[in-house]
């Protein structure tokens, strides 16, 4: 599986997390019945990871959101941003820049294109304040 791949799976499985708030392991279940969705060891690492510090991303995409409030925010917009921030956040093999390139790829492929314009805003100005060596707002 590439990368992208991985990261198209393991969108899938935090979005439908948020859908239905099942177990994971429900869900990693019937992902496999259904062979639609790939579940293995590199997309579990990215759901579990993502899942565990929903919270703790929800701060930040809040410090970020300038125009939207949490609950405000679209489960699909969030699933995706949640994975980009936790990869750029907590994965030491997925530089930044990849992370945020990826969330907008998966934007464009599943949102609708002022989504994509939000989420691009969001995690430019996460990018822009990290680069600049400053710790995330809330992180």
């Amino acid at each position: 599986m590439t990368r992208r791949e991985i990261r198209d799976s393991a969108f899938k499985l935090v979005f439908e997390q948020l859908l239905r708030d099942d177990d994971i392991q429900e869900l990693y279940d019937i992902a496999e019945e259904i062979e639609e969705i790939t579940v293995n060891e590199e997309v579990k690492k990215i759901v579990e990871g993502t899942i565990e510090h929903a919270d703790e991303l929800d701060l930040i995409i809040s410090g970020y959101s300038k125009s939207r409030s949490i609950s405000r925010i679209s489960k699909i917009n969030l699933a995706i941003l949640r994975i980009a921030l936790y990869e750029a956040i907590y994965d030491d093999n997925t530089p930044a820049n990849a992370a945020i390139s990826e969330a907008i790829n998966l934007s464009m492929v599943y949102t609708y294109k002022e989504d994509t314009s939000f989420i691009n805003g969001v995690l430019g100005a996460f990018a822009r304040e990290t680069q600049n060596g400053e710790k995330p707002e809330n992180a």
